[in-house]
């Protein structure tokens, strides 16, 4: 149970009923209680409206369901080179996904937050690091986010919150804490350079059920995807140097049905920078349950798995199950790929090469797939690694002059082309 002791401009610097550590007053709108206490303690920075700017601060907080800052009521709060953390442990994980409980430093009710080399740390379970909701907005710059509990996410918006980041360095260790996330209600976040590990189990970098857009940036994934689209939102990834170590999938599309993303329609954007898949099963993209839009333009791809694409009716986790297949679109403009396009036989999947792309692999080897298409135009080149069973192919050169049969064989609706 938070007490929060309102000053002078309504801000408040919170200590908990529990025990409190006094902080010193940094001007005539803060204030500051105390009790005493050997096992929990916590000096809570609140501020409900009101303007403030502040620097050198330290605020933390060991106490269940309580970060470090909280600001709300359309407040406006700048703070920088200071330090916030926070070990207590949430007692509804479901509110600190949904509203930021425990959250280490949480913008609500429309407020403001701008932060700018501090120091944000996390240990206990759901403790997320920097939290955006609703109207609120949060821009950071220059901090470093270090979050380990399970749950525990380093920059979140959810409920239509904006984020703003721009060279953070932030990792997660937890299980199920992605480092860069939306959750219900969607939010938008758009990162610029900067430094970003996600190194738990279901951890992925990026994980959007909104608007996520990363430019610049150093994405590292040991413990999951690099990238999942959840539901009708969208993530971009431009000139970003995006890592995946996790032997499963390279980056996922897919609808869960948990009620956390509604639609069925992800989209994945990746423009120039790299992309490297160091797993050797699962493929670097997967769709399921869902329908999928992926553009690829001008990106070093590097992938150890020899599948580029499943698009298929499967699962997701230990016990979930898809209720349909996938409906994938694979745009590669100016793009050099390869590998095998999985399709199973309830799921299409629409590969379209344009402006120079080059494609090497092959589609549909088993003859299952509900549709299996190639959109190829005279600029792009596609050299078949397997028998390929096409239900469509649209070639601006007509004589497949672009096609290089390399041994194989290329059948479009049981009939062979090449």
């Amino acid at each position: 149970m938070k007490a929060k002791m309102k000053k002078l401009l309504t801000i408040v610097l919170v200590c908990s009923a529990v025990a409190c550590k006094k902080e010193t007053s940094v001007s005539s709108s803060t204030s500051s209680d105390s009790t005493t206490s050997s096992s929990s303690s916590t000096t809570y920075y609140y501020q409900s409206g009101s303007t403030v700017t502040q620097t050198g601060k330290t605020y933390y907080s060991t106490i269940s369901d309580t970060g470090g800052v909280e600001v709300t009521n359309s407040g406006t709060y700048t703070l920088s080179d200071s330090r916030i953390w926070s070990s207590g442990s949430t007692t509804s994980t479901d509110s600190s996904s949904f509203y930021g409980l425990n959250a280490c430093v949480l913008a609500t009710g429309g407020a403001t937050i701008t932060l700018s080399n501090d120091s944000i740390s996390t240990s206990g379970i759901s403790g997320n690091g920097v939290y955006s909701y609703g109207s609120s907005t949060v821009t950071l710059s220059t901090d470093t986010i270090n979050c380990t509990g399970s749950g525990g996410h380093g920059i979140y918006a959810a409920g239509g919150g904006v984020l703003k980041a721009t060279d953070v360095i932030a990792a997660t260790t937890g299980s199920s804490a992605s480092v860069i996330a939306t959750d219900r209600g969607g939010g938008t976040i758009t990162v610029s350079g900067g430094s970003y590990t996600s190194g738990g189990s279901n951890s992925a970098d990026v994980y959007s059920t909104g608007t996520i857009t990363v430019t610049g940036a150093t994405l590292t994934a040991t413990g999951a995807e690099a990238v999942v689209v959840e539901g009708a939102n969208n993530a971009t990834l431009t000139n970003c140097t995006t890592k995946v170590t996790y032997d499963k999938w390279g980056a996922l599309i897919y609808q869960s049905t948990s009620g956390d993303a509604s639609g069925t329609v992800g989209t994945l954007t990746i423009t120039g920078g790299s992309y490297t898949y160091t797993g050797t099963s699962g493929g670097l993209f997967y769709n399921t349950n869902d329908s999928a839009y992926i553009y690829l333009n001008d990106v070093t791809i590097a992938n150890s798995c020899d599948t580029l694409l499943r698009s298929m009716e499967g699962g997701w986790g230990n016990s979930s199950t898809a209720s349909s297949g996938g409906n994938t679109r694979l745009t590669c403009d100016d793009q050099t790929i390869s590998g095998l396009i999985y399709i199973d036989g309830s799921s299409e999947a629409t590969l379209k090469l344009t402006d120079g792309s080059a494609f090497s692999g092959s589609i549909n080897p088993g003859d299952v797939a509900k549709v299996a298409a190639v959109v190829i135009d005279a600029s792009s080149t596609w050299t078949l690694t397997g028998n390929t069973y096409l239900t469509s192919l649209t070639d601006a050169t007509t004589s497949y002059s672009n096609i290089t049969a390399n041994g194989y064989k290329l059948y479009v609706n049981g009939t062979e082309v090449l």
